[in-house]
């Protein structure tokens, strides 16, 4: 499926509470519009969708790594959502997001044995989806339990889909909640 429009943003905090962040953290949220070629029907099949989202996947991870400005390998805390215009399903952003698009992200990213977050919704231009943010080797690492907003305004039209990846190059600024820290991931069952 080739893509309507594509965005990157990149979200860096050099500042938290009156202390310098050094160096500071970054988030990037690369994003497509794709037409939605479900809209307005019901279809047993969503291979298409499936199918997409392993390449779209591959190429959202490609541009937020770039816009981040560091190798895969370096890549902290990872999620995933979409939006689906009006005359879609919630069933058609869960095809993209979910049974092919982590395998091309984790292989960008050399690693990531931990549970993608995701988030999926219904909405219009303009909406915005709150994308879950966890830890790509260890999703007990609170210091990354994060989200980040996107939006684009003039996607989904009623017909289309907003598909967006988040990754990060670290966690949230000044962590202070306890729990396994990075230092100690094992990295072995995506938990610890």
């Amino acid at each position: 499926m080739s893509p309507r429009a594509w965005a990157v943003l990149v979200h860096e905090t050099a500042r938290e509470a009156g202390r310098a962040i050094a160096p500071p953290i970054r988030r990037a949220v690369a994003a497509c519009v794709i037409e939605n070629p479900f809209a307005g029907r019901y279809v047993e099949d969503l291979t298409p969708l499936i199918e997409a989202g392993a390449e779209l996947g591959a190429a959202l991870a490609a541009r937020a790594i770039a816009a981040l400005g560091i190798e895969g390998a370096r890549v902290h805390s990872f999620g995933k959502a979409a939006i689906v215009g009006e005359a879609g399903e919630l069933e058609h952003a869960a095809a993209l997001l979910h049974p092919k698009m982590g395998a091309p992200v984790r292989a960008a990213l050399g690693k990531g044995p931990a549970l993608i977050p995701s988030a999926k919704k219904r909405g219009g231009p303009g909406a915005a989806i709150d994308i879950p943010l966890g830890h790509k080797d260890a999703a007990y690492v609170r210091s990354h339990f994060d989200a980040i907003e996107f939006r684009l305004p003039d996607a989904p039209a009623r017909d289309e889909i907003l598909l967006c990846l988040a990754l990060t190059d670290g966690g949230r600024p000044l962590p202070r909640i306890g729990g396994l820290t990075v230092e100690g991931i094992i990295g072995e069952d995506g938990l610890r």
